[in-house]
């Protein structure tokens, strides 16, 4: 998921570049949003590793 972010980005600053501005603001929406999905997948993730702990 966070490639697919960082691959929005990417297009957001070419097409900003190119003078796209309607379509770079649209792709930084979209990254921004696969971004913090991301995000919360993640700290989600770590939270349940951290109550399950070891297995003996």
């Amino acid at each position: 998921m966070l490639r697919w972010a960082l691959i929005f980005l990417v297009v957001a600053l070419v097409a900003a570049v190119l003078g796209f501005t309607t379509i770079a603001g649209a792709a930084i929406g979209v990254a921004k949003i696969l971004f913090y999905i991301f995000v919360i997948l993640f700290l989600v993730s770590l939270v349940m590793h951290l109550v399950r702990g070891r297995t003996p």
